[in-house]
């Protein structure tokens, strides 16, 4: 490492224009990323036009500030609404909105911050010391890899969203079958479009997303008050308080999920919603507190955000060391420093040094930013719950319906938004699970196309995926977490309880 260049990035990021560009596009990405459909990318190909006359590196710090700060703005709905800003925050729903209901949205709020935070800086790190080896690391990662990791997250859906097991796993399969509708990866044939042409590309996520979480819970509480006649008064939440201390309780589970986070970020074609749903059911499958999981546990809000925010400053390090991006949103960055005459990949490292700690360093300061200014704006964002409903219930109607038409531009999304959100009531008042029907469709289409892909690679050969040891450990460990709490529960009777 030459450390007079990483002295000159540091200096360069701290000019008052670069500081001024971390702190406007962090606040920018926590603002885009709180708006349901709006996503980081979107937010960043929104501020391209504007970069062309800032030059190469205040361009750049201005992008990857809002990247950073998207990141966390996802959570902020998530908590209050139960409406993920982003597909990185469904898995922040299943513990924060229970919390948030129990009026402790500020500790939820003050925990997502610093898990964001401290997640988002720990992967600036790894990415400062560490890039060129784990890039090297993610290349040798194949079809079988992806599967095993794609298969370990899916082990989460029965235990997410309702106390029914059955009916978690029928919501997860309903996911993985909606997944399947469109063109068929690898043969090419229709599979469940009916003729449609508007099914041919498959289902977004993103308004289904939307209306099971979002639409269908404003109908839920909608029913309860008019039941109740109380459909016009606010809910009078209090906020519970959050001090700093109150991280290092689970400590642990935050530098674990960063881990896993920026591992899984690393991979191409990963992101964050992979990440966060992993790291959930990891802090769940290790916490001692499991059967309290989806019922607003400081964990559940720990680990996704921990893991999410990581995995944004993991999916950098193949973007700028290989020239490959390891999300969508990095594609997008990708594009914007090729307008900006550059080309990512191993030769940048040598020919744009500066750069390169200039975006470490501008991400760094994002995610610090975050943690001092998020805390101090937790009261703000918490005090929207003690809106009126009638005026909480509309505005989070029409988030949801910008948000949905904003993903393609096309009114077929928000019929696609209305559909599920009919669905998402009635999922939830006959106890079925919405979280375990999104976790089947994000995970369902990739664990297919990767499944097949490896298949075929190797003629058919299903041993494939447990004679290669990242694979085989990976599968174990979905084993393990599938059947742990039934081993756990057996051995934990004595012997002859276990004989009777």
């Amino acid at each position: 490492m030459d450390f007079n260049l990483l002295f000159d990035g540091l200096l360069t990021t701290l000019s008052p224009f670069n500081l001024l560009l971390v702190f406007i596009g962090m606040l920018m990405g926590v603002v885009f990323g709180s708006l349901p459909g709006i996503s980081s990318s979107m937010a960043i190909v929104l501020m391209l036009p504007f970069t062309y006359y800032m030059g190469i590196i205040p361009s750049i710090i201005l992008l990857v500030s809002i990247y950073a700060g998207s990141a966390y703005g996802g959570s902020i709905t998530a908590i209050l609404f139960n409406t993920p800003g982003t597909p990185e925050s469904v898995a922040t729903t299943f513990d924060g909105y229970p919390m948030a209901k129990q009026g402790k949205a500020g500790r939820a709020l003050g925990l997502a911050i610093s898990a964001s935070a401290f997640g988002g800086i720990f992967a600036v790190l790894v990415m400062l010391f560490l890039s060129p080896p784990l890039s090297e690391v993610a290349l040798k990662i194949q079809s079988a890899e992806y599967f095993a990791l794609t298969f370990l997250g899916i082990t989460v859906i029965s235990a997410v969203g309702t106390k029914n097991v059955v009916k978690a796993i029928i919501s997860g399969l309903i996911g993985i079958t909606i997944a399947m509708i469109g063109i068929d990866p690898i043969a090419g044939s229709e599979r469940f479009t009916f003729g449609h042409i508007e099914l041919m590309n498959g289902i977004e996520f993103i308004p289904i997303m939307i209306g099971a979480f979002a639409l269908g819970e404003v109908l839920n509480q909608v029913v309860e008050r008019s039941e109740a006649q109380n459909f016009t008064t606010s809910e009078k939440i209090k906020l519970a308080g959050y001090k700093l201390k109150d991280l290092m309780v689970h400590k642990w589970v935050a530098l674990k999920s960063a881990v896993i986070g920026t591992l899984i970020g690393i991979l191409p074609g990963t992101g964050g919603s992979i990440a966060s749903i992993v790291s959930y059911g990891e802090a769940m499958r290790s916490s001692k507190n499991k059967d309290k999981f989806g019922q607003g546990v400081e964990e559940g809000v720990i680990a996704p955000e921990a893991a999410n925010n990581a995995a944004a400053g993991g999916a950098m390090i193949p973007t700028l060391v290989l020239g490959i991006p390891g999300s969508p949103t990095t594609a997008v960055i990708l594009a914007a420093l090729t307008l900006q005459g550059l080309q990512p990949g191993p030769q940048l490292m040598s020919e744009q040094p500066l750069l390169l700690y200039c975006i470490f360093f501008a991400m760094l300061f994002a995610g610090l930013i975050t943690f001092v200014g998020g805390r101090a704006g937790v009261r703000g964002f918490g005090l929207l719950l003690n809106l009126p409903y009638s005026i909480l219930g509309t505005f989070i109607i029409g988030l949801s319906i910008i948000g949905s038409y904003a993903v393609s531009n096309n009114m077929f999304e928000v019929w696609i938004m209305l559909l599920f959100g009919v669905v998402g009531y009635f999922m939830k008042k006959y106890e079925f699970s919405p979280a375990s029907l999104i976790l089947g469709l994000v995970l369902g289409k990739m664990m297919e196309e990767t499944f097949r892909r490896q298949l075929l690679i190797t003629d058919g050969d299903y041993s494939s995926f447990v004679t290669q040891p990242i694979s085989a450990i990976i599968l174990l460990l979905a084993v393990v977490s599938l059947f742990y709490p039934v081993l756990s529960k057996y051995l934990t009777l004595g012997p002859k309880k276990r004989d009777s």
